[in-house]
């Protein structure tokens, strides 16, 4: 573990990434066309991850996804429903779209502060109550003091308890990392220890996903896959609500990774919000009148 990390690890170039930061800022209210709002739709995983949340309201939600090809045929479907451990059973009975992934946080979400076998354990349950992919978050205070021993073992643990029964998201909480050197590290161990995918933030703290920690997070991807020949995806959220704030992440996945990342295999925006706001503008662009939808 420690041999690839330290092959792979390159200190920031904190001036270029400052310069890269701002030309995609700059350009963060370009509006994207009706091709790629399809897509940024497609690569949502529709979240609900509030204390409030009932079977019912998750049953409501599940119902509005199998709808979607009658009440919005041009838009396809999400990437994924995305739900507490509890609700796994509601989503797996309701959902009608198999293609449409169960996705579950676990493993002491959001904080990450509990006992390995706690965390472990709740991995299992989720799985066995129908999750296909989980999402958990990174020991962060781990991170900060330079355990990434400890940090790997734990990830591998649960990567290893997954095995084929699903895919494993790693949610840096890059914001809180706040060093783009710290976040570069996370996805290195992340990755290394199993991750498919590594993911910005819970959304329950702030800051959320912003553009300079994707690109890091992007550049180490393209790092590691030409050192491994695996490709890691990656998962913007927290505060992705419009359909500019989610082009312009697609843009630098884009730029730096290529075209072949933009599909759910490899490229997630977790959010609430956002798919009512990408139904409105692709309204707009068929009927050329901006539409507030609430479907969602």
């Amino acid at each position: 573990m420690d041999t690839l990390i330290k092959e792979l690890f390159k200190p920031a170039d904190r001036t270029w990434l400052a310069e890269r930061t701002g030309h995609y800022k700059a350009g963060g209210e370009e509006k994207p066309d009706l091709k790629d709002l399809r897509k940024i739709f497609g690569v949502i995983d529709l979240t609900t991850l509030d204390v409030r949340d009932t079977d019912e309201k998750v049953e409501k939600m599940c119902r509005q996804v199998n709808h979607l090809p009658e009440a919005f045929p041009e838009a396809g479907a999400v990437a994924g429903v995305c739900v507490y451990p509890v609700f796994i059973p509601v989503v797996k009975k309701m959902l009608a779209n198999e293609h449409v992934r169960i996705v579950s946080v676990a493993a002491g979400f959001p904080a990450s502060q509990t006992f390995r076998e706690v965390k472990t354990r709740e991995v299992a349950l989720a799985l066995d109550s129908g999750a296909q992919e989980i999402d958990v978050v990174i020991s962060v205070g781990k991170i900060l003091t330079g355990k990434t021993e400890e940090t790997f073992d734990e990830i591998r643990e649960i990567r290893t308890l997954i095995g084929k029964k699903g895919h494993l998201k790693v949610i840096l909480e890059s914001g809180v990392l706040n060093d783009p050197d710290k976040v570069q590290q996370a996805a290195l161990v992340a990755m290394t220890a199993g991750a498919d995918f590594i993911k910005t933030s819970t959304g329950k703290v702030q800051p959320a996903a912003r553009p300079e920690d994707i690109i890091v997070m992007a550049d180490t991807v393209k790092r590691y896959y030409q050192a491994t020949g695996k490709k890691n995806g990656i998962k913007p959220a927290g505060g992705i609500s419009t359909p500019e704030g989610a082009f312009l992440y697609m843009k630098i996945i884009r730029d730096i990774l290529g075209e072949e990342w933009i599909n759910p295999s490899l490229f997630r925006i977790g959010a609430s919000r956002l798919a009512n706001q990408t139904l409105g503008a692709m309204l707009e662009k068929t009927t050329g009148r901006r539409q507030e939808i609430q479907y969602f």
